[in-house]
């Protein structure tokens, strides 16, 4: 439920005072996920439930941005849902991508989920590092010459880091915006339990839960974030951060859990 204060972040000293961790993206589809090694060996308890879903913008109403997709030469992925939708704009609207284009994304997992749409190729095919922002910002600077960009997205999400490095960097590009991220109604979920640690994804999901408690005061809860944009929203809502990935060390959400768990139990 939500906390009303009497539990503090200084009262965390030991992983047997974190019960309940709210992961706030749906359950993974096989039991096989590495989020389930963490309640066998942590004995934790995971919940998993989506803070927003996803509305597509159809292709009729795409057309009103006019931003001819054939136009931009490199596209810039931070998520699957991205992917899944500028591939679903362009078979709506007949769009066969130019085999020269060259993919951007923030990560290898959103890079290599590429292959669900295209033949997967290294030498059009690009990644950072780590993870972050900056890594990725190191490739695309290596072969932004002449290139023109795309950054499609969610229609909220895109006053960002990644656009204000554009301009700086006096990029060509467009960020056109192929569905809506709605906030879910979570409040019987929260009301009725009490997390220990929350996990957040995206800024959407951050706006969702203030959206659902505009009032909503951290009283000790851990928090979670997985992506520069995600802590950057989380911190400008006022959330203190004590769990981040990707990092070197922690590249998913579920090895930062990892992490904090096992730091956690050594202070017993």
């Amino acid at each position: 439920m939500i906390k009303n204060g009497e539990k503090n972040a200084g009262n965390l000293s030991s992983a047997k005072l974190i019960k309940k961790i709210l992961i706030t993206q749906p359950r993974p589809e096989t039991d096989k996920s590495p989020y389930f090694e963490l309640t066998r060996k942590y004995e934790v308890e995971l919940a998993f439930h989506p803070f927003i879903r996803l509305e597509p913008v159809a292709a009729k109403d795409f057309r009103k941005q006019k931003i001819d997709i054939l136009n931009y030469t490199a596209i810039i992925f931070t998520s699957r849902h991205a992917i899944d939708h500028f591939f679903r704009i362009c078979e709506e609207m007949k769009i066969n991508v130019s085999q020269d284009t060259k993919y951007f994304c923030i990560t290898e997992a959103v890079a290599l989920y590429l292959q669900k749409f295209i033949l997967y190729r290294k030498r059009k095919v690009f990644y950072g590092a780590d993870g972050t922002n900056k890594s990725m910002f190191d490739v695309i600077n290596k072969h932004k010459e002449n290139e023109k960009f795309l950054y499609p997205g969610s229609e909220n999400q895109q006053d960002n880091e990644i656009v204000s490095w554009l301009k700086n960097n006096n990029c060509e590009f467009a960020t056109p915006f192929m569905y809506r991220s709605i906030s879910n109604d979570i409040k019987e979920l929260m009301l009725k339990s009490e997390y220990d640690i929350i996990c957040f994804f995206t800024p959407s999901g951050v706006r969702s839960l203030f959206d659902n408690f505009p009032k909503f005061k951290q009283n000790g809860t851990k928090i979670g974030a997985f992506g520069n944009n995600t802590s950057k929203a989380a911190e400008d809502a006022g959330l203190t951060l004590d769990i981040k990935a990707p990092l070197p060390q922690a590249p998913s959400m579920v090895s930062a859990l990892e992490k904090y768990l096992s730091a956690t139990i050594k202070k017993k």
